[in-house]
């Protein structure tokens, strides 16, 4: 990954046939045919009258191609792997320039030949900074995503005030930031762990016209978002004691109306922390979300539905395929 600083400067979002029998007339009848076609070339021009020539239907329009579409054709292998297809830089984002939250670094693909690209705002927990998440932010935009890994205002910050850091870490993204020309300001989602899930809970409730929300072994007070519109996936881990799934996430996801699309991705085995660290199910179902809703790529629906099987790696998953 290269690493690199741009220059500030101003700132979207379908032929039908029918086959028969048709009986063949009789003999003289097809002469009758054929000498009204000879009079049709009466003349010598060659030309055959406009009743006689044979109706030809349109060809049907091509699909449109889905304009936000970025790189190539998903494979496992390709959103298992630590990198995606795209080559990345990044740029520091210092406290001292920004309101709303404290900063951060913002990851983007180097290449703009595919046009602009969704947002992505990344918060920590309670008591971490932007470093506990930084594998994630890079890998997920290596995928074709701008991503900004956010540190809060103090690490003490409670879900509702990381919930509305992300949102700021959004605008200022859209709006404001030395690669705002690379992102689509109507495609944008949120993602956080512990308190910064709970934290995209807030968010994504707040606004709905986010594309996607994927709280990350979430944590907050608040158990019930039956009011929440954006696509959610929700992450828990088996063995949580922090934020229990029995507690956090499956309530986050039970309340979620069923209207909504959502998913419970619950980690086999994994503690809380899981998400600190390179987590190969975290991130190919997490790149897989996005893409699928805020790039509305439905090459990557293979692996949201069917729903996935219980596995060493998974121990629960709910979805409400298939995906509208």
């Amino acid at each position: 990954m290269q690493s690199e600083n741009i220059t500030p400067r101003s700132p979207y979002r379908s032929m039908s046939g029918h086959t028969g029998i048709v009986s063949r007339p009789p003999r003289r009848g097809r002469t009758v045919a054929k000498l009204t076609l000879m009079l049709a070339l009466i003349g010598g021009s060659g030309i055959v009258a406009p009743a006689a020539q044979a109706a030809v239907s349109p060809a049907p329009a091509p699909l449109a191609a889905n304009p936000y579409e970025r790189g190539p054709a998903p494979t496992n292998s390709s959103i298992e792997a630590t990198r995606g297809a795209f080559a990345t830089s990044s740029t520091t984002v210092s406290s001292l320039l920004v309101s709303g939250f404290g900063g951060g670094t913002i990851y983007y693909p180097t290449s703009t030949a595919q046009g602009t690209f969704g947002g992505i705002a990344i918060s920590p927990g309670y008591t971490a900074s932007r470093s506990s998440m930084a594998w994630l932010a890079e890998r997920v935009a290596s995928h074709g995503f701008v991503v900004i890994n956010i540190d809060t205002n103090s690490t003490l910050d409670q879900p509702a005030s990381r919930g509305r850091q992300l949102l700021a870490a959004l605008d200022y993204l859209v709006e404001d930031s030395s690669v705002r020309t690379r992102v689509d300001g109507a495609r944008l989602g949120v993602m956080g762990h512990s308190m910064g899930g709970g934290g995209t809970l807030s968010a994504a409730s707040s606004r709905p016209s986010l594309q996607a929300a994927i709280p990350l072994t979430g944590w907050h007070t608040t158990k019930s978002w039956s009011s929440l519109r954006v696509p959610t996936l929700v992450v828990g881990a088996e063995n949580d004691s922090v934020a229990p799934v029995s507690s956090h996430s499956k309530p986050f996801y039970n309340s979620i109306p069923a209207s909504s699309e959502k998913a419970y991705l619950e980690l086999n085995g994994a503690s809380h922390f899981a998400p600190n660290s390179s987590n190969t199910t975290i991130a190919k179902y997490s790149v897989s979300w996005l893409k699928r809703f805020i790039d509305d790529d439905t090459r990557y629906e293979q692996f949201l539905c069917p729903s996935p099987p219980n596995s060493t790696t998974i121990s629960d998953y709910q979805d409400t395929c298939p995906h509208s």
